[in-house]
């Protein structure tokens, strides 16, 4: 493939590293998936944190809401920033500084001092916006959503796979005769550690578009997406857009759930069905296991509506997504035998992330001047949706009630995401372009090649 500024992939060659748009593929979900490790993987530990800080209920719940509260703004700034500074640096920055309150979470020895470092680990959950951000840049409408989906749902793999391997790691530190007390606060360096490296690898293995870096390109390619800094009059454009808002409730219904579902899940499953610490986090880790092909999915089906029935046919997807999210999650909440709730967790894991594929099938298109403002906005209100979310979780509300009504409120934003539209412009803009990638034949069957 020729590289050149305009020449974003139109494929997936999944065992390709020869071109930026495949490194950049595979190194923002490695990333991604790494900054899940550090933002949730105290996550399975916090039994062993609750008894030794003597946490109340109420006190984890304010540490859930501050896991993802900071997120919120982090993921407004780091959007704003990928337009400014371009995605390589941000990404950069963001895994060298995230690093540290991750490995410095260890110092804890009150309720006070876990917090506020709980608080500041979220930051890292900002690296969302420019994974999607990054992948946005670099592949063609016939083939984003699905790009976007994959490596997004590969990272939040992460918060699958820390819920199993952070008490393996938590298990190593206490065979070597460490205490309890000792051992979480030794495990949490790990992915600190990982994460700094990362900020190096990324630094050094990637670039910013397909035709190099912002600074580069900027003075040769000035209406190159994301070779023209984003002004200020775009961003006061995409506040203003209330489909920018209608996305950002529905990320908030799926992704925001996911977040709530990733703090709570270990702890549900041990005072539900008493189970011990590492078998329930091998449960909860089940969840976000399903992001292996889940959100993918979602990614896929968003490009075939999309190629079939234009953008609208993107956003009935996203719409029928959230609304089989919110029925399993009724489902789920009201499972008192471990088998059926384990296999209805599955189920609602699945629409979950397709939902998010979905949702990010569908951001793209909104403003193509300000990708990362949209992706900003949009990502935070997955935040948002954590955090009230969580406020239930602190209450007197029992968790099986908690999540009977998230399931109810989720099923209610179906209808709202069908209120996303697209002007004729936009539509014929987005046809134009996909006739130019997509054989004739091929955009009527539908059938996109992702090899």
């Amino acid at each position: 493939m020729t590289i050149t500024p305009h020449a974003k992939a139109t494929k997936i060659d999944l065992l390709s590293f020869k071109t930026p748009q495949m490194r950049t593929f595979h190194l923002t979900w490695i990333a991604f998936f790494l900054c899940f490790f550090g933002w949730f993987g105290i996550a399975p530990l916090m039994v062993y944190v609750r008894e030794e800080l003597s946490l109340t209920k109420e006190q984890i719940g304010n540490i859930i809401i501050a896991s993802v509260a900071i997120t919120i703004f982090m993921r407004l700034l780091i959007g704003w920033l990928c337009d400014k500074i371009g995605p390589r640096i941000a990404y950069t920055f963001l895994l060298l500084f995230g690093s540290i309150p991750v490995m410095c979470i260890g110092f804890a020895d009150s309720y006070l001092t876990f917090l506020l470092l709980r608080l500041a680990i979220g930051a890292i959950g900002a690296s969302f916006v420019i994974t999607q951000y990054h992948t946005s840049v670099m592949f063609a409408p016939n083939i984003i959503g699905t790009a976007n989906a994959t490596t997004a749902g590969w990272g939040n793999l992460g918060g699958g796979v820390t819920q199993m391997v952070m008490p393996l790691i938590f298990g190593f530190f206490v065979a070597f005769g460490f205490t309890t007390g000792v051992s979480w606060r030794l495990a949490m360096v790990v992915p600190g550690i990982a994460l700094f490296l990362m900020g190096i690898i990324y630094y050094f293995g990637t670039q910013d578009t397909p035709g190099g870096n912002f600074k580069d390109i900027k003075e040769t390619y000035p209406t190159f997406q994301g070779g023209k800094k984003n002004s200020l009059a775009n961003f006061l454009l995409v506040i203003k857009d209330s489909r920018v808002w209608l996305l950002f409730l529905a990320y908030g219904a799926c992704f925001g759930i996911e977040l709530t579902i990733n703090n709570i899940a270990a702890l549900y499953y041990v005072d539900q069905f008493k189970l011990t610490p590492a078998t329930a986090g091998l449960i909860a880790g089940l969840f976000g296991l399903m992001n292996l092909f889940a959100r993918t999915l979602g990614g896929v089906f968003g490009d075939k509506f999309g190629i079939k029935w234009g953008l609208r046919g993107r956003v009935i997807w996203l719409s029928a997504a959230l609304a089989g999210e919110g029925i399993c999650l009724v489902l789920f909440s009201q499972m008192t035998s471990l088998v059926l709730a384990i296999t209805s967790m599955i189920v609602f894991s699945l629409f979950v992330q397709m939902s998010e594929g979905a949702t990010f099938s569908v951001v793209p298109f909104v403003n193509k001047k300000a990708i990362g403002a949209v992706s900003g906005i949009v990502g935070a209100g997955g935040n948002v949706g954590a955090v009230s979310a969580g406020f239930l979780f602190r209450g007197d509300l029992t968790y099986q009630n908690a999540l009977l009504m998230i399931g109810v409120l989720v099923t209610i934003s179906a209808f709202f995401a069908l209120l996303v539209r697209f002007s004729l412009e936009e539509e014929k803009e987005v046809g134009d372009e996909m006739n130019q990638i997509i054989p004739t034949q091929e955009k009527k069957s539908g059938l996109v090649t992702a090899s």
